[in-house]
């Protein structure tokens, strides 16, 4: 065709061949615009679900604080400004969006979503980023290094903070030959307006996701810390606080978090070491002289091997008074300081010197099981106060009173294969996988039982299961995810196997990124 005259004939021809390639061109356009839309449903459907999995674990957290101050409400405070920051963020960007669609009359019509005008009028005049354009990116800025800020240089998941750096980077993009190019200019100029819509949800879903991973390395890097042989304490708990001068001192030195696994591998009490025959699991038993009257302690080290290496732990707590003659009631919480509801708390009650059958003890939901014992099932007050009465050797009455807080059983977690929080698993395992519920680091032994739970997977419905395994509905579903899809499952339906009566709190989820 590049040499001498064409015929009519060719002309024509040649014609047709051109308008068929334009023909082609737009309708796969139509195709990607129909696309675009597509993805943007499936972004905005999986934030919804990924705001309430993230609300459910700021309650989680803030539970946590209430019950265990002290390692939690840093956490839950740090948590609390994570989300003010995400979701003034996640507000603006929503905000953006509705001012883009506005000239839009049917906003699922992605096809007619082809044009630029939209975005470029908001974001640039004559070449230049407008003010609204610098602000955008701004607000991108300010969130990513607000994030990185809060979490600090020393936090524990390192690639966490990478991901933020990345995701949030306003750098400018470089574009093959062209060199670089600024962000917005790279990212939103020129592009059809529902990709720019698009590309925004993404962005908000990478909000939505930062916050999840923050949530769950904040309570990951706790019990981590938890089950380190650093963060123990042995304490000294005698069977009475006080004695006669030569009565028989007997107690225990115990961790502050006992664990029937765990057994010192020496134990030095006042400078002599104590006999393996007394180191039990988690606790060493003492026997021996209470001395003569005055203040005595006893002192010394529990010592065990982590990673190789030897850890000692202080003894604490091991004052105690020798003293002539009674002269208060002492009572103390067999399951801590504080009684729980659903549950029958053991209490021990006792005055020293004095024999059990001459000691009386009352309080609300309080019975007495003989030889000091008592179980106490606490009424739905905040507190309750146990009175007790003796009647010394000499015909002398004694009275006391302790006051106890009633609390409720902490929230369970949400359990898969056992284990709680974020997880990473194939398809064929997690669909083997049973779904539980348990309660962490709570000083009963509960049994809990699940009737039910939600799983979403990403594109599709959540669907609702009832008992602990996936149904046929949620195999299909599953069976779809691809690889690095996060599936969340909610809404776990857990009960007391013993007290079905008694309403559990909310049971957190847990989340599972599929690996192949």
């Amino acid at each position: 065709m590049a040499g001498g005259k064409l015929s009519a004939r060719q002309k024509m021809i040649n014609l047709m061949y051109l308008v068929f390639i334009a023909m082609l061109a737009m309708q796969m356009g139509k195709k990607v615009l129909s696309s675009f839309g597509r993805m943007n449903e499936t972004f905005e459907n999986a934030n919804e679900t990924a705001t309430k999995m993230n609300q459910a674990s700021l309650t989680k957290l803030a539970s946590l604080a209430v019950d265990q101050s002290e390692k939690y409400a840093p956490l839950n405070e740090q948590a609390k400004k994570l989300s003010s920051i995400s979701n003034k963020f996640d507000s603006y960007l929503e905000s953006l969006k509705t001012k883009m669609l506005k000239p839009v009359e049917k906003k699922d019509d992605y096809e007619a979503m082809s044009g630029s005008n939209e975005v470029d009028e908001i974001f640039f005049v004559n070449g230049k980023e407008t003010k609204e354009g610098k602000d955008f990116v701004h607000n991108i800025d300010s969130y990513r290094e607000g994030v990185l800020k809060l979490l600090g240089p020393k936090f524990a998941n390192q690639d966490l903070l990478a991901k933020v750096k990345k995701k949030f980077s306003t750098e400018p993009d470089i574009i093959g030959k062209k060199g670089k190019e600024p962000w917005l200019e790279s990212r939103f100029e020129g592009f059809p307006l529902i990709s720019s819509v698009t590309n925004i949800t993404k962005m908000q879903n990478d909000i939505k996701t930062t916050e999840t991973e923050v949530y769950n390395s904040l309570v990951a890097g706790q019990r981590e810390s938890d089950v380190s042989m650093t963060n123990y304490d042995a304490m000294v708990v005698f069977s009475k606080n006080a004695y006669y001068p030569g009565e028989k001192l007997e107690g225990k030195i115990v961790l502050g978090k006992n664990d029937p696994t765990l057994k010192a591998s020496k134990v030095v009490i006042n400078g002599r070491e104590v006999a393996q025959s007394n180191i039990q699991a988690g606790q060493v038993t003492i026997s021996g002289s209470a001395g003569n009257v005055g203040e005595h302690e006893l002192k010394g080290k529990f010592t065990f091997i982590e990673n190789g290496k030897p850890i000692d732990i202080d003894i604490i707590g091991g004052k105690y008074s020798v003293i002539p003659k009674p002269n208060e009631a002492v009572i103390s919480a067999d399951k801590m300081n504080v009684v729980y509801r659903g549950v029958a708390n053991p209490i021990t009650i006792s005055i020293p010197g004095v024999p059990n059958n001459k000691v009386t003890a009352s309080a609300p939901g309080l019975s007495n099981k003989g030889g000091g014992k008592y179980v106490m099932t606490p009424p739905k007050q905040r507190e309750v106060t146990i009175n007790v009465t003796g009647k010394l050797p000499n015909g002398t009455t004694v009275k006391s009173s302790k006051l106890f807080r009633v609390k409720a059983i902490p929230s369970p977690a949400g359990t898969i294969r056992g284990t709680v929080g974020y997880q990473k698993m194939s398809k064929s395992s997690l669909l083997k996988s049973t779904i539980g519920a348990k309660l962490q680091d709570f000083v009963f032994d509960l049994k809990i039982g699940v009737s039910g739970f939600s799983v979403k997977v990403p594109g599709k419905p959540t669907i609702n299961v009832r008992g602990t395994r996936f149904d046929a509905a949620a195999i299909r579903a599953i069976k779809k995810a691809k690889r690095g899809d996060v599936i969340n499952i909610f809404n776990i339906k857990a009960s007391l196997t013993n007290n079905s009566t008694y309403h559990l709190n909310n049971t957190s989820g847990v989340t599972v990124e599929i690996t192949s």
